[in-house]
């Protein structure tokens, strides 16, 4: 049976430095949902707490707490999203050529993972 939602967005807390094997795109875009959805709350309370103008000059706030709790989870999911399509995370590094590096990466991001086993391990989705 398939995971909910909310087991999805924690899972690559779960496997919090895991960097082998390999991140099906649900594990992936969940975790982001989620990201996106704790930052903009704890941006939002910062605001509604301190006011707008002292949220923008804070530099260790709850957000900023939270984006380096889950850096690590995040550089791993990643990595083994790449994985999935059969890269390697030294891919990754795309990111670093402005404009068009980090659209590559969100199109890879958004493909199928390889059908079957590849050199990374076997398919997330056989057991589907």
């Amino acid at each position: 049976m398939d995971k909910t939602p909310t087991q999805w967005m924690i899972e690559p807390l779960r496997k919090y430095a895991t960097f082998e094997g390999r991140a099906r795109r649900k594990e992936f875009w969940w975790f982001e949902l989620f990201v996106f959805l704790v930052s903009l709350v704890l941006v939002l309370a910062e605001i509604a707490v301190v006011g707008l103008d002292a949220a923008l000059e804070a530099h260790f706030g709850p957000g900023t707490l939270f984006t380096l709790a889950i850096f690590v989870p995040s550089i791993a999911v990643t990595f083994r999203r790449l994985h999935d399509i059969d890269r390697s995370a030294w891919w990754f590094l795309i990111i670093l050529i402005p404009f068009i590096g980090p659209v590559i990466l969100l199109v890879w991001h958004c493909q199928r993972g390889t059908i079957g086993p590849n050199r990374f391990g076997p398919d997330p989705l056989a057991g589907e």
